[in-house]
């Protein structure tokens, strides 16, 4: 069994910065591919950003500039670093980790973009 556990989230005003993290732990193998989802109520689940176990990335057009993702291998842990957030950012972010063929998810977390 799988678990990840999502770290980070919180209240910050437009223009600020968080960092999510999140860390993989149980019966995982080689980690392919790791990354980020957000969703708001109402619209469907929609990529952010995502690492390969190459380090090559891929981000979001609307987060490009903005978001920086990460991996550190020995720790199966992998990083979202937000900055210049804006209010429409504001979405519970899920970590998910592709491993052996199958998809993993973190139980969200809540970031709120707000004055």
């Amino acid at each position: 069994q799988v678990q990840l556990v999502e770290s980070g989230g919180g209240l910050v005003q437009p223009g600020g910065s968080l960092r999510l993290s999140c860390a993989a732990s149980g019966s995982i193998s080689r980690i392919n591919s790791m990354g980020w989802y957000r969703q708001t109520p109402g619209k469907q689940r929609e990529l952010v950003a995502s690492i390969a176990a190459t380090e090559q990335t891929n981000y979001a057009n609307s987060v490009k500039g903005r978001f920086t993702i990460s991996r550190d291998n020995a720790k199966n842990t992998v990083f979202l670093e937000m900055s210049s957030l804006k209010l429409e950012d504001t979405a519970v972010y899920f970590c998910f980790v592709w491993s052996s063929f199958q998809n993993y998810w973190g139980q969200g977390t809540q970031v709120t973009v707000s004055s």
